[in-house]
C-alpha cells in the first residue's frame, strides 16, 4: 500500500513515547513492503523534504500567526494563554502538511491510507477526509482525560470529532479501549493493538556492562545493596510521588536498597523535597535528564526490580524494556492500565506484581514481594523476556496494525 503517515514527533525530533513509537513503527511498515510519506513537524532546523531509505518525508516549516489567532479563535482556546503558541505550531504543521498532501503530494501519486496519529495530527486528518475520498485511521495513544484529568475543551473536541469522522480507530490496550467507550466514542470502530518493543535492542547481550559498572560507582552502589529503579515522567499519573512515599516502608524491611529515579516532568522538585521530608535522601538518587538508549538500558541492567506505578497508562513501553532485559516487574494496574495487559501477576507465568498506584503502601507491598524471594525475581524476568518475544515484539505489531490497514483500505 501507499501510505500517507501524519505524526507530530519523528526522529530526529524525539520527545516522548509518540516519537519512539513512529521511529521503529514506520521502518517495519516499509520493511513489509508499503511505500509510506511521512508528514511531521519542523523545528526550522530540517530539511522540508528528504527521503530516509524507501521512507519520504514532509516537514513544512511552521509559521507564526499568534496575532491573528488572538482575533479569530474561540475563547475557549485564548484560555491557553501563554500555550497559544503551542498550539499555533500544531495548528501551523497541520493545515501545511494536510495542504501538501492534498494539492501535491496525492496529485502525482495515487494513495491507500491515510494514518492520524493522536490529536496532534487531527487537524491535518479532519481536513484531508473534508476534501477527498481517502480512507482514514485515527491512532489514540492516549486522551487529553487520560493525561490530566478533565483538560483544555479543544483538544477533546479534536481526539472525538477525528474517532468520529475516520474509517477506524486503533488503540493501544484494552483498558483503552474501555475507556474510550466510556467516552462516547463509536465502539464499533475500535480495535486495539498493543504497542511493542525492539526485542533485538533491548536484550542482555547488548548491554554495555562497562557503562553498567561506570553507573554504579557513580551512584555509590555497594555489592549487597539491591536497587529499585523507576524510568519516566515525573507527572502525577506516573504515580512517583508514591512511590517515594512508600519507599520508607521498603527500607524498613530491606535497608540495603537504593532507588534510583531517572526522568524529567514538573514534579521535579516535589520528589526532592518528599526524600528530604522522609529523610532518605542518601537512599535515593534522582536523575532529572534525558540519556541515551544505550543510558537505559545499562540502568535497566543494574537493577533487581522495576517499578512503574502509574494510574492512567494507556500501555508504557517500560515495562515491556524490563522484561525484555529479564527484570521483574511493579506495575500500576488500576484505573486505565495498559501494564495490567502485559504483566501477568500470579501463576505458572508470572512475569511481575500488580500494585494500586494511587497507594504507597500497596507499592511498597509490590517491592517486597519481589525483593523477598531472589529466585522468583529471576524466574519472573526469565518469563517477562520470553512473554515480550512470543506477543510483544514489534514485527508482530506492526504486521498486526497492517492487518487493520488493509481491511480499511479494502486490500
Amino acid at each position: 500500500m501507499r501510505i500517507a503517515y501524519f505524526i507530530w514527533e519523528y526522529p530526529p525530533l524525539v520527545v516522548g513515547g509518540l516519537g519512539t513509537y513512529a521511529s521503529q513503527m514506520v521502518p517495519r511498515l516499509s520493511k513489509f513492503g508499503n511505500e509510506i510519506f511521512v508528514f511531521t513537524l519542523n523545528d526550522g532546523k530540517l530539511k522540508t523534504n528528504e527521503k530516509l531509505g524507501e521512507i519520504e518525508i514532509h516537514r513544512p516549516n511552521v509559521m507564526d500567526s499568534t496575532n491573528i489567532l488572538d482575533n479569530v479563535v474561540s475563547e475557549k482556546l485564548l484560555k491557553w494563554g501563554k500555550h497559544l503558541k503551542f498550539f499555533n505550531d500544531i495548528f501551523s504543521y497541520n493545515y501545511l502538511s494536510a495542504a501538501k498532501f492534498i494539492n501535491e503530494v496525492s496529485k502525482n501519486k495515487k494513495f491507500d491510507l491515510v494514518v492520524i496519529n493522536d490529536w496532534l495530527s487531527s487537524i491535518a486528518g479532519l481536513i484531508i477526509k473534508q476534501n477527498t475520498n481517502l480512507p482514514v485511521v485515527f491512532h489514540v495513544h492516549s486522551t487529553e482525560r487520560q493525561r490530566i484529568g478533565d483538560g483544555s475543551p479543544t483538544i477533546k473536541g479534536f481526539e472525538m470529532e477525528m474517532a468520529e469522522k475516520a474509517d477506524s480507530v486503533i488503540t493501544v490496550s484494552y483498558s483503552m479501549k474501555e475507556h474510550l467507550i466510556g467516552l462516547g466514542y463509536p465502539q464499533e470502530k475500535i480495535k486495539v493493538v498493543w504497542n511493542g518493543c525492539d526485542t533485538d535492542k533491548y536484550k542482555e547481550e547488548r548491554v554495555n556492562w562497562k557503562l553498567v559498572e561506570m553507573l554504579k560507582k557513580k551512584y555509590k552502589i555497594k555489592e549487597e545493596e539491591k536497587i529499585v529503579f523507576f524510568i519516566g515522567r515525573l507527572t502525577w499519573v506516573k504515580g512517583v510521588e508514591n512511590l517515594v512515599s512508600g519507599f520508607p516502608l521498603v527500607l524498613k524491611e530491606f535497608p540495603n536498597t537504593k532507588l534510583i529515579i531517572l526522568g524529567k516532568g514538573e514534579e521535579y522538585q516535589d520528589i526532592v523535597k518528599l526524600a528530604k521530608r522522609f529523610n532518605i535522601e542518601d537512599k535515593i538518587i534522582i536523575r532529572s535528564e534525558f540519556v541515551s538508549e544505550e543510558e537505559r538500558i545499562a540502568h535497566y541492567a543494574l537493577s533487581n526490580v522495576c517499578v512503574f506505578p502509574s494510574f492512567a497508562e494507556p500501555f508504557g513501553i517500560v515495562s515491556l524494556e524490563a522484561m525484555a532485559l529479564k527484570k521483574p516487574v511493579v506495575v500500576g494496574a488500576s484505573g486505565i492500565s495498559g501494564f495490567k495487559e502485559q504483566v501477568i501477576p500470579s501463576g505458572e507465568e508470572q512475569t511481575g506484581i500488580h500494585v494500586d498506584g494511587k497507594r504507597p503502601e500497596d507499592i511498597a507491598w509490590g517491592i517486597k514481594e519481589v525483593l523477598k524471594d531472589d529466585k522468583g525475581a529471576k524466574r519472573m524476568g526469565e518469563l517477562g523476556r520470553k512473554r515480550v518475544e512470543e506477543i510483544f515484539n514489534l514485527n508482530k505489531v506492526a504486521s498486526d496494525t497492517l492487518f487493520l490497514y488493509r481491511k480499511v483500505a479494502g486490500k
